[in-house]
């Protein structure tokens, strides 16, 4: 089976997840929750966590973890080719996400409790917003960093984060996944489907699906709508920080890695640019806050910044110290 035939069964079969967890929803929505405490406050769990509660959480994860780790480690020491049948460690990875996707379904309606019980909100929120950051990172060389343009990363650090980004993006899925009980929220709904592309995207390592252009964008693209989404949820008003920052990626760095002409992204920047002034004068928000729309990309584009930062660093550090003799 071709890996671009497992990918739309793969995106069906999470679309169905999804509607499960929808359909299930009344169950982990009838459990006490403690009143909410504001924005370090994660409402989503159980006010008295048993052993088992957290034994079922903490165990089934580490045992997601490990065993996705052990399958990127074996495909990379037998040195498999992209190609565009699937490897048998691709069928062994979607076997395990699947199974693991079982027993999250379990767990929640039996324990509910995830690891929101004992880690922070922004240890979830930062793992995505690493994830985000890395991908932009890892895609410099196909399509620059600012607006096409190339960016003179040495060349070791890219080998670096090519060689390691799966270990860390699937780090960052699986943690993600089980942090969060399967809740039957909009938010919740969004971001376990974006979890479940996720985990299909980890199973296609060497596959060239794991590579098309079309897809990986649709996944970098994905946490703008579940990001405004959540805002919407929360009551909150800063959906605009969110869509139009995102957008803001889009149109400086993930735009031009699309087989896209000139005056299509002309039309989608003139689209950008009304949409923002729509935005900040026809609302309550006024032009004295468009200042928020440069947020996530001061973030993301930091980040990247501090990222190369401590490699040159430490490279710089293990330059100067004495050769052995």
């Amino acid at each position: 089976m071709t890996g671009r035939r497992v990918l739309f069964i793969g995106i069906f079969v999470s679309i169905l997840l999804t509607y499960g967890i929808w359909l299930g929803g009344s169950i982990p929505a009838s459990i006490t929750k403690l009143p909410d405490q504001g924005l370090n406050w994660y409402y989503w769990k159980l006010p008295n966590p048993t052993f088992w509660s957290r034994f079922t959480a903490w165990g089934m994860y580490l045992g997601h973890q490990l065993s996705i780790w052990g399958c990127i480690l074996w495909a990379q020491q037998t040195q498999l080719k992209y190609k565009s049948a699937l490897h048998p460690i691709n069928y062994l990875m979607l076997g395990i996400n699947l199974t693991f996707t079982a027993l999250h379904f379990l767990q929640t309606y039996i324990w509910y409790d995830a690891l929101a019980q004992d880690t922070s909100i922004w240890a979830s929120q930062g793992a995505v917003v690493l994830l985000l950051v890395f991908v932009l990172i890892l895609e410099t060389p196909r399509r620059g960093l600012f607006f096409g343009n190339p960016v003179p990363f040495h060349q070791q650090f890219l080998q670096i984060i090519k060689l390691y980004h799966g270990y860390f993006f699937s780090f960052a899925a699986i943690y993600t996944f089980w942090y969060h009980p399967m809740e039957a929220t909009s938010g919740h709904l969004i971001g376990f489907l974006y979890m479940f592309l996720l985990l299909l995207q980890s199973s296609l390592i060497f596959n060239r699906a794991h590579v098309n252009l079309w897809w990986t964008f649709t996944l970098e693209i994905m946490v703008l709508l579940h990001s405004v989404i959540v805002s919407w949820m929360l009551g909150q008003t800063k959906w605009p920080t969110f869509l139009f920052g995102f957008l803001g990626i889009l149109i400086i760095t993930q735009l031009h890695g699309l087989p896209v002409g000139m005056w299509t992204k002309r039309t989608i920047y003139a689209g950008f640019l009304v949409s923002v002034l729509a935005v900040y004068t026809l609302t309550e928000r006024g032009l004295g806050r468009i200042y928020e729309i440069t947020y996530i990309p001061l973030i993301e584009f930091g980040l990247v910044g501090v990222i190369y930062f401590i490699f040159v660093l430490f490279l710089w550090t293990i330059s100067r110290l004495p050769a052995k003799t």
